[in-house]
């Protein structure tokens, strides 16, 4: 078993698509509007493999907006999505400098050998970026 894909529920399809395109380097793999309700999406796609689904109905209500990672962990449910990066320091400011917003500067992370850092998206998701060449992982 694998994971295939993670869903996340936006307020501006377009914008945050054209956002996580530009910040990520994903490519729209598909679009998608269901029939007999007003439900839309898209999924994008990595250059190796992941994915991510973005999800929107207008009648859809803000959810978590947390400052930071630890304030996330006090609601149950998804709290952020996390990508392994190369060097998280140049991810980091380059999603910074793409309209992201800091949550947690890179630092260590409490995995020995892991470095990390979060930020937030243009609606407030938080994102975590790790860098695991240090500690052996692998990509």
């Amino acid at each position: 078993m694998r994971l295939d894909h993670v869903g996340l529920s936006v307020a501006d399809l377009p914008a945050m698509t054209t956002w996580y395109v530009r910040a990520l380097e994903l490519q729209v793999e598909f679009e998608f509007a269901l029939d007999g309700v007003d439900f839309r999406g898209a999924m994008l796609r990595s250059a190796d493999g992941w994915r991510l689904e973005l999800l929107h109905r207008p009648e859809g209500r803000p959810g978590l907006q947390a400052a930071n990672p630890v304030e996330a962990a006090l609601t149950h449910g998804f709290g952020h999505i996390a990508l392994d990066v190369a060097v998280v320091d140049d991810a980091y400011d380059a999603l910074l400098d793409a309209g992201a917003t800091d949550r947690m500067s890179p630092r260590p992370s409490p995995e020995p050998g892991v470095r990390m850092a979060f930020v937030a998206d243009p609606e407030g998701n938080l994102v975590e970026l790790l860098d695991r060449t240090t500690s052996g992982g692998t990509r």
